[in-house]
């Protein structure tokens, strides 16, 4: 006799329903902060942070990243561009773009020198 099979249920994948580029970058900042909520600086940023970067995020039709392309790279601190580009494909699949197809997005990450981040479409802001 075989086991009874055990069916796992399939959760819907997190849709987002934004209708431009610009729609879709919260959805994005918050899948991120979501997977990394202990990684996120709270409060205001002080003035001067260890590291800056702009990062363009190539995503396809099911919210799986591509590909990621530094757009103003913090090649001060190879450490801290090799720890976004990771934190970036290990939170894969993001949001759905269902209205948009696959879509490129840009967002500023905010580096702490005690590795606490921001994104800047999410940022509470510097002192």
């Amino acid at each position: 006799m075989l086991p009874p099979v055990v069916q796992t249920p399939v959760l819907p994948p997190n849709i987002s329903r934004a209708a431009s580029v610009q729609d879709y970058r919260p959805d994005a900042a918050r899948h991120l902060y979501k997977n990394n909520g202990d990684r996120i600086y709270t409060g205001k940023l002080p003035p001067l942070l260890y590291a800056v970067g702009v990062l363009e995020t190539n995503i396809d039709a099911r919210g799986f990243v591509t590909g990621v392309r530094w757009m103003r790279a913090p090649t001060h601190a190879p450490e801290v561009m090799a720890e976004i580009e990771r934190t970036i494909r290990l939170a894969s699949p993001f949001p759905v773009p269902a209205r948009l197809g696959k879509l490129t997005y840009t967002d500023t990450w905010l580096w702490h020198k005690s590795g606490q981040f921001q994104l800047h479409t999410l940022s509470e802001g510097q002192l």
